[in-house]
């Protein structure tokens, strides 16, 4: 009788001393997994934004019509003879 509880007493202690162990790092390893997967999420969509933004650079270096378009909106540059003209719209009062 004893001995059957003195060895399941042995398998419940080594049970607990392994869970004692091991626990932490497979806890640690978990957390790491999840970190790894977020990281490649962000690297795919880091990889999509850096093709469309050397894509968008090929347009500006070889688009002299784009070239133009960015310069006339962004910069608010004319032409010689063109007169700009800004519309407001109206505030709601």
């Amino acid at each position: 009788m004893f001995s059957k509880l003195k060895k399941a007493f042995w398998v419940f202690g080594l049970g607990v001393f392994f869970l004692i162990l091991f626990l932490p790092g497979y806890t640690k390893l978990q957390e790491l997994k999840d970190k790894n997967r977020d990281l490649e999420v962000k690297v795919k969509r880091l990889k999509v934004e850096n093709t469309l933004l050397e894509q968008e650079l090929n347009r500006i270096e070889n688009d002299g019509t784009y070239q133009e378009k960015i310069v006339r909106d962004k910069m608010g540059i004319v032409r010689k003879g063109e007169i700009p003209i800004k519309i407001v719209p109206e505030s709601k009062e």
